[in-house]
C-alpha cells in the first residue's frame, strides 16, 4: 500500500465504522466525505476513548503524524483544550474545556437535527469548526451561524472553515444567548451539554423548529433531547440517546472540597449513621444517574475509591448544606451511611430510584422534556405524566 493509499483508508475505514453503527447514513456521506475530520483537528491533541470520560497522553501531530492520524480517524472525542485555555503543558490539565466530539455523536446528532438545504441552522458551540462544515455543506454557508465563547477556539476555527471552502457567520459570544441578528432559524443545535434550555434558543427558533441538545441534571446523566418548537413559543420532545458532553460555560456548576462541607473537622463530624440494603454499585449507571438527578436536584456525586476495591459514595449540595456518604464493600448486603444538613441526600436518591425501579427501570427513550412560560418539566411517556421532584 502506498503512502498516498494509507491515508486516504483512514476516512474511508472511519466512514465504514459509523455506517456499520447507522450513525453515518447515505444522506450524510456526501458531507463527510467532502468535510474530512482531519483539517478540524488541530495540531496537538488528547486522544479519547469511546463511551469513557478519559483521555491519552498528548501526541502532536508534528512528532507523531502516525498516531495522530490514527486518532483522528478513531470514532472516539479528542480534547483540544483543558481549562478555557490556561492549561498548555506537556500532561494534562484539571479539566477538558474543549473538544472535536466522538463521530458516531456527530452524526447521530445530525440525523436527529433534520436539517435541509436552505434551513437557517444556529450551531451553539463552534470548537474545532468540523461540525459547521458540516452543516455548512448541507444547508449552505450562507445559511449556518455559529456561536462560540472562546476567542481563540472561534479563530482557529474560523480559519480552518475558510481553507475548507466555507464561511458561515461565525460569533464570539456566550451561546446561552443565542444570536438574535440572524433568527428566526429552523433548526438550532448544541454541541455541549445543559441543565436548562435557554430561552432563546425557543424564542429564536421558528414555529416547527426543531433543537437538538444534550440535556442532563446536576447529579450526572445526560442525553441528547430533540424538541419540536410551537406556535404559542412551548416547545417538547423525547430524548434520543445517550451523550457526554462538556457543559455549556454559562451553566457551569462550581463544586466546594469536601471539607467545606465537613466544616474543618474530620469525617463523619456531626453525621447520622444508618445503614441501607440499596447498593451504590446499582445506582451509578448513566441513565439511572439521570432518573435520579431529575428528582434530586442540586446535588452531585463523588466517589472515593481504596485499594481494597471498597469506595465511599459522597454526595453534596450545591448549597454546601448537606452531605452523606455510602460505604460499598464488594459482596456485603448492607452499606453504612451517614448523613447531615437540612436534606437527607442519601434518603433523596434511594427514594428516587425505587422511583425508577417502579416505573419498569426506563432508559433513555422514554423519557421526554417540555419547555414553557412556567420552566422546564422532564416526564416519563409522554408530557402529562411529569418526573416527580
Amino acid at each position: 500500500m502506498t503512502v498516498h493509499d494509507a491515508m486516504a483508508a483512514g476516512p474511508e475505514r472511519l466512514a465504514a465504522v459509523l455506517m456499520e453503527k447507522g450513525a453515518l447514513t447515505s444522506d450524510w456521506l456526501p458531507a463527510y466525505e467532502a468535510v474530512p475530520r482531519h483539517l478540524f483537528v488541530p495540531e496537538v491533541i488528547w486522544p479519547g476513548r469511546a463511551g469513557m470520560n478519559r483521555q491519552d497522553e498528548r501526541v502532536i501531530r508534528t512528532e507523531d503524524p502516525g498516531t495522530w492520524w490514527a486518532a483522528v480517524h478513531h470514532d472516539a472525542p479528542i480534547t483540544t483544550q483543558w481549562d478555557d485555555g490556561n492549561y498548555t503543558g506537556p500532561g494534562k490539565g484539571k479539566v477538558p474545556s474543549s473538544s472535536n466530539s466522538m463521530p458516531t455523536m456527530v452524526f447521530s446528532m445530525l440525523d436527529a437535527l433534520n436539517v435541509e438545504k436552505g434551513h437557517r441552522v444556529l450551531e451553539i458551540g463552534t470548537g474545532t469548526g468540523w461540525n459547521a462544515a458540516l452543516l455548512s455543506h448541507r444547508a449552505g454557508a450562507g445559511n449556518v451561524v455559529t456561536v462560540e465563547v472562546d476567542e481563540t477556539n472561534a479563530r482557529d476555527a474560523r480559519r480552518r472553515l475558510k481553507t475548507a471552502g466555507f464561511e458561515p457567520v461565525t460569533v464570539v459570544g456566550d451561546g446561552a444567548e443565542g444570536y438574535a441578528g440572524g433568527a428566526p432559524y429552523d433548526r438550532v443545535i448544541a454541541t455541549c451539554s445543559i441543565g436548562s434550555v435557554p430561552r432563546p434558543w425557543v424564542t429564536q427558533t421558528r414555529p416547527g423548529g426543531i433543537i437538538v441538545a444534550p440535556w442532563g441534571p446536576v447529579y450526572g446523566g445526560e442525553a441528547v433531547v430533540r424538541l419540536s418548537v410551537a406556535e404559542d413559543g412551548t416547545a417538547t420532545g423525547r430524548f434520543v440517546g445517550s451523550s457526554a458532553f462538556m457543559r455549556l460555560r454559562a451553566q457551569r456548576n462550581g463544586r466546594k472540597h469536601v471539607r467545606e462541607y465537613l466544616g474543618g473537622r474530620a469525617w463523619p463530624a456531626d453525621g447520622i449513621r444508618g445503614t441501607t440494603t440499596l447498593s451504590p454499585d446499582d445506582i451509578g449507571d448513566w441513565h439511572v444517574m439521570f432518573a435520579i438527578g431529575v428528582q434530586v436536584p442540586d446535588a452531585f456525586p463523588w466517589m472515593e475509591s481504596y485499594e481494597d476495591g471498597s469506595y465511599t459514595l459522597w454526595l453534596r449540595d450545591t448549597e454546601v448544606t448537606s452531605w452523606a456518604t455510602a460505604d460499598h464493600v464488594p459482596g456485603h448486603r448492607e452499606f453504612e451511611v451517614c448523613q447531615h444538613g437540612p436534606r437527607n441526600l442519601w434518603d433523596e436518591v434511594a427514594a428516587a430510584y425505587r422511583w425508577w425501579e417502579r416505573q419498569g427501570q426506563p432508559g433513555f427513550e422514554r423519557f421526554g422534556l417540555t419547555v414553557d412560560g412556567d420552566g422546564e418539566r422532564v416526564w416519563l411517556d409522554s408530557p402529562d405524566r411529569p418526573v416527580p421532584g
